[in-house]
């Protein structure tokens, strides 16, 4: 079984994002233990990249002010090692695939198995093309996780049908950023999932209240936050943990 399957065992999911290295590897270590001791039952965890285009400003400007402190995949793969010491809850990456492309893929996903990351999201990356990393992800075991837009239509039930680890369903049309309020049929694309796999679906782009997240995790398995979450890290600096965990308690309470 997947090990990203555990996440969703216990009732609603709660998914933060959170950028490596913004505003430096110290803080999000202590950002991804808040989270976990708050209740994230997954962390996803963002590798910066320079032309992030899935991105809103907000993750934009985390990603730049990571790259300005000096942040590598190397040290991001470090730093994972030491957060598996003590963090047991299913993690993934969130990054583009040029990230994985220009590190060489094979050792890029050889290298995500060996330092426990469970799942590899790619934003850029259309389902069409996957074969480009499904071989090594299948290879070293870890989850290529498809993402399903509002625009993926009559595509909804293929991709269902391949997906593995979880379906992240995009709320919205556009890039990430917190919104007032989500106008997708959230319930009719949830629909179409559970009648081509019995993988969980959780909804993320654009989730930044209690109350949203719970009307999102009532039509599905779980909610991702990122944003929302950034610009708490983005106003809090090495001071963020603190108010990271207390976001994330009131996010999963509302949820349950």
């Amino acid at each position: 079984m997947s090990n990203i399957k555990s996440a969703f065992n216990r009732g609603k999911a709660f998914i933060p994002f959170i950028t490596c290295g913004d505003p430096d590897l110290e803080t999000t270590a202590a950002c991804v233990h808040a989270a976990v001791e708050n209740g994230a039952d997954l962390i996803e965890l963002g590798i910066p990249f320079s032309d992030p285009t899935a991105e809103g400003p907000v993750i934009q400007g985390a990603n730049i002010r990571a790259l300005n402190g000096g942040v590598t995949t190397d040290k991001i793969f470090d730093f994972v090692r030491e957060l598996r010491k003590d963090i047991n809850v299913p993690m993934v990456f969130m990054t583009y695939a040029n990230v994985v492309f220009s590190y060489n893929s094979d050792k890029f996903i050889s290298t995500c198995k060996e330092i426990g990351i469970d799942g590899l999201i790619l934003p850029d990356l259309p389902f069409e093309e996957k074969e480009e990393f499904l071989p090594q992800c299948h290879k070293y075991g870890v989850d290529l996780i498809s993402l399903i837009a509002p625009t993926s239509n009559d595509r909804i039930a293929m991709i269902a049908k391949e997906a593995e680890g979880f379906l992240y369903i995009v709320s919205s049309l556009g890039v990430t950023g917190t919104r007032t309020e989500i106008t997708t049929d959230i319930a009719s694309i949830t629909k179409i999932i559970r009648e081509n796999t019995d993988i969980p679906c959780a909804v993320g782009f654009g989730i930044s209240t209690p109350e949203q997240a719970k009307r999102m995790s009532d039509i599905s398995d779980g909610a991702i936050v990122g944003s929302a979450i950034i610009k708490i890290i983005e106003k809090y600096g090495r001071n963020a943990p603190e108010y990271v965990g207390q976001y994330i308690k009131e996010m999963k309470s509302a949820m349950n």
